[in-house]
């Protein structure tokens, strides 16, 4: 329990001693190179980060694999140190003996690659955006058919006697002329028909 409390007390240490000697500090450094424009002091802080940057990703799987390994912390910090210390000079070493002629030698395919990436990748994110506008077609055209089918149902649903009801309830009377035959006729045509019945009446009860 002892052996793995100082070890996860380590841990920490070095992620803590990484983050202000290997990033914080370089990184204001580079800054004040930049602002100054010293070429010299530029090219030593190009150098470092190149080499920090390999560092971090080879330790990415050494985390992983060389944890269990005595005194792994410890050897991470010495060295970050050792490639900042400006006796030793690590990050200046470590890049003109092995990083540059390496880099040179394989250029050319790395760039390849590189282009070759990113071709890759733009005809990935074309096609992968062509499906997604495809399916997000689809589903509109889905859901506006499910739509209509449910207005069209709800339509059907109104039986003939409630859209007569709806009719009776909600339109007003036809407006206009009444039919032939209906009602008292008025007028000069009405009149003597009226005193010709009164005369047949008279002459039917003096008979009598």
């Amino acid at each position: 329990m002892q052996t793995m409390l100082s070890r996860g007390q380590t841990e920490e240490v070095g992620s803590g001693s990484r983050l202000i000697f290997g990033t914080l500090y370089p990184a204001y450094y580079s800054y004040k190179a930049v602002k100054s424009k010293d070429i010299k002091e530029y090219v030593k802080w190009m150098m470092y980060w190149i080499i920090f940057a390999l560092f971090t990703t080879a330790e990415t799987f050494t985390d992983i694999f060389l944890c269990w390994f005595p005194f792994y912390y410890e050897l991470k910090i010495a060295f970050v140190a050792w490639l900042l210390s400006p006796y030793t000079k690590g990050s200046s070493l470590l890049y003109r003996k092995f990083v540059h002629p390496t880099l040179s030698s394989k250029e050319k395919e790395i760039d390849d690659c590189l282009v070759q990436a990113k071709d890759r990748s733009y005809d990935a994110l074309v096609h992968f955006g062509k499906r997604g506008l495809n399916v997000a077609a689809t589903a509109a055209v889905m859901a506006a058919s499910k739509g209509q089918g449910a207005l069209s149902e709800r339509l059907r649903s109104f039986s003939m006697q409630d859209l007569s009801t709806i009719r009776g309830d909600g339109t007003p009377a036809p407006s206009g002329p009444p039919p032939p035959g209906s009602g008292r006729p008025s007028g000069k045509h009405g009149q003597p028909k009226m005193s010709r019945s009164a005369s047949e009446s008279a002459s039917s009860s003096g008979t009598a």
